[in-house]
């Protein structure tokens, strides 16, 4: 083999050919996104339609349906869902995988673009976007105070935070939930303007015309040049009560103040936000899509450990929601699984070839094989996450073996009488072709994976190439850095070990049984042949009996409490049924089981809907070790062992309980 006879000979050539493998997939590891699993999102195309105080007849009626058929007819839709709320219409298109989306979503833009015109006026333009599985907040900041106002914090977060978080590497947005901003809000006495004979059209106009700054243009002299700035925008409440609505007869003015009150106030207080039972004003991050969720979480902490002492006493900043946290765990578990793995490999090789210089080469080929495969992990555009880390993990028991068996030839030669380095260059060839069909047969195994159809196919596309190109590299390990290293380190049989001492009797022993087997099985072919398809048959009944599932039960942490109230129902109604579910969780945050519980009221969209709410109920750390529970309250020790086994802690149980409680799924009566 050309390959393995210029790395023997030029052993520099094959040193910097690993070196470079290396160099490269670190390069490329560090560049590569962090995820807990690969990026499937199907390709959704969402309008969202807002019309002002319309109702949801209206809404459905003059926008959903006009939208609806003007989009039908393009090309690849799957499905069409639509949604018609007070004030609100949401339309979902679902197209088929094979669909780019971003060409979807331009087909979506100009079919909405072409029925603007049969639109009401009032209704706010259609916005079309892509619906992304990035799009959702990976932390949840929590402001609250017990001296301050909503108004104030919402200045606060506005002013002081949400800029400073912006632009944080890798964060794409900062929402804000539950916010409170400044606003004139007048409150118009229908008596008084029906006694006037005005309506409230002649309020709207008369604010319009009298609150407005135009330019004032400028005054020139000989030697100077001033511009006139005009100041007629109101901002305060006398200021308004000032305004002329509308002039009687005898040139009797009718001002704001005398057919309205006017107040500073909210100017949305339609939703709300809330944690550990405190009204509070939530800062969702979402990250960008390229973007390392763990740096950007930890990215975004640090500048608020920065922001806290700049914020007025009695403000405290609280992380309701951590995605990161679960993420980091998941990856740290799989890591620990890779040097477990490891070092078993490493371990099983030197049990059986009792030699520490023999054991050394096979051990730096896995490293370098798993690095390697980072490189063609980044240039697909590829991430780091839960299922290419257990890929990897997979790959170690498979990149090993071609370098044990061009080892173990070379070994053999040596133990024959050859000198080392004859032994290499021989040895190497001989097992050449048997090296080169072993990775090939590898890659064909995993590699179609990466073609598999539908969400499951897209899920495990990245798992087959990084399994794929971890083996291929193995490949190429094993026809130069292998018999390199074995034609320097390996030498020539110079009388046994103790350790080969020890062991030789047991390795003799399991020659003859296995000598024994096969002489026994060859002589009973129908035996073999029975008890093969007998164990066949077995293990098919096995995999019908076992549950099916696309994802295996969770532990994250959280505990998702959804609460629908009847249809109409208002925004304090709800928030009062918030109130009692908080009471029900307070419990878990005074024993230690829960760390938080923050609540939206209204939901995430806006405009908010009055009644809808969630309640999040944040646990304890994993590594927090469990507070004394009562044995009244929970199960038995037995049962809880198990369940610690199975991996379901409280969230399994606190849900069962919440549950019990009437509060899992919220039953509100009618108000």
């Amino acid at each position: 083999m050309v390959l393995s006879d210029i790395s023997i000979k030029r052993p520099v050539f094959a040193t910097v050919i690993s070196l470079m493998l290396i160099v490269l997939g670190v390069a490329s590891l560090f560049k590569m996104p962090i995820r807990e699993y690969p990026k499937i999102d199907p390709p959704i195309i969402q309008i969202v339609t807002t019309y002002r105080g319309a109702s949801a007849p209206v809404v459905d009626n003059q926008i959903t349906e006009i939208l609806e058929g003007a989009v039908a007819g393009i090309e690849g839709i799957k499905s069409i869902q639509s949604q018609s709320r007070d004030e609100r219409s949401q339309i979902t298109l679902e197209f088929r995988l094979t669909r780019d989306v971003d060409s979807a979503a331009n087909d979506v833009r100009d079919r909405v673009a072409r029925a603007l015109a049969r639109l009401p006026e009032q209704a706010d333009t259609p916005i079309v976007q892509k619906v992304d599985g990035d799009s959702r907040p990976i932390l949840w900041i929590a402001l609250n105070s017990e001296t301050l106002s909503p108004l104030d914090l919402t200045d606060i977060a506005r002013r002081r935070i949400v800029d400073r978080l912006a632009i944080v590497e890798g964060v794409a947005q900062v929402l804000v939930l539950g916010e409170r901003r400044f606003s004139m809000r007048i409150w118009l006495d229908r008596q008084a303007l029906a006694a006037r004979g005005l309506t409230v059209q002649d309020v709207e106009d008369a604010i319009r015309r009298e609150n407005v700054e135009l330019p004032g243009g400028r005054i020139e002299s000989t030697a100077r040049e001033l511009t006139v700035r005009t100041d007629s925008r109101m901002s305060t409440p006398d200021q308004f009560r000032q305004v002329v609505v509308a002039r009687g007869t005898g040139g009797a003015q009718v001002l704001l103040g005398e057919v309205a009150r006017v107040e500073v106030g909210a100017e949305d207080t339609r939703g709300g936000y809330r944690i550990n039972g405190r009204p509070s004003i939530g800062l969702g991050i979402l990250r960008q899509s390229t973007a390392n969720t763990l740096a950007v979480a930890d990215g975004v902490k640090a500048e608020m450990e920065r922001i806290k002492p700049t914020l007025p006493p009695g403000v405290d900043a609280i992380i309701g929601y951590d995605e990161s946290l679960f993420i980091a765990q998941s990856i740290y578990e799989v890591e620990h699984a890779l040097m477990i793995a490891l070092a078993l490999v490493v371990g099983v090789i030197f049990l059986f070839l009792r030699s520490v210089r023999a054991t050394i080469i096979p051990a730096v080929a896995i490293p370098v094989s798993i690095v390697a495969s980072f490189l063609p992990m980044a240039v697909f555009g590829f991430s780091v996450n839960v299922l290419t880390l257990l890929g990897l993990v997979l790959a170690i028991g498979l990149v090993v073996d071609d370098a044990i068996v061009v080892l173990e030839n070379i070994h053999r030669r040596i133990e024959l009488g050859e000198d080392p380095l004859l032994a290499s260059l021989l040895g190497s060839r001989e097992i050449a072709f048997a090296v080169i069909a072993t990775t090939l047969v590898l890659v064909s195994v995993f590699l179609p994976l990466s073609f598999m159809g539908g969400n499951t196919g897209r899920l495990f596309t990245e798992f087959g190439i990084a399994l794929a190109a971890s083996v291929l590299f193995s490949g190429l390990i094993a026809l130069t850095l292998t018999p390199m290293m074995c034609s320097k380190l390996l030498r020539a049989h110079e009388g046994e070990s103790l350790l080969v001492r020890m062991t030789e009797p047991f390795f003799v022993a399991m020659n003859d049984g296995l000598r024994w087997t096969l002489d026994k099985a060859l002589r009973a072919p129908v035996l073999v042949m029975g008890v093969s398809a007998a164990m066949s048959l077995f293990a098919v009944v096995l995999f019908n009996a076992l549950p099916k599932e696309f994802a295996p039960t969770e532990d994250r942490g959280v505990v998702i409490i959804p609460t629908t109230g009847p249809e109409g129902a208002s925004f304090p109604y709800t928030t009062e049924h918030v109130i009692r579910l908080e009471s029900l969780l307070q419990k878990y945050i005074d024993n230690g089981e829960a760390y938080a519980v923050f609540a939206t009221v209204g939901g995430f969209q806006r405009p908010a809907v009055g009644n809808i709410a969630n309640v999040f109920v944040r646990l304890a750390p994993w590594n927090r070790a469990e507070p004394a529970i009562p044995w009244s309250a929970w199960l038995p020790t037995a049962v809880a062992i198990c369940d610690r086994w199975a991996g379901l802690r409280y969230a399994d149980r606190l849900a069962r309980c919440v549950s019990g409680k009437g509060a899992h799924q919220s039953a509100l009566a009618e108000p």
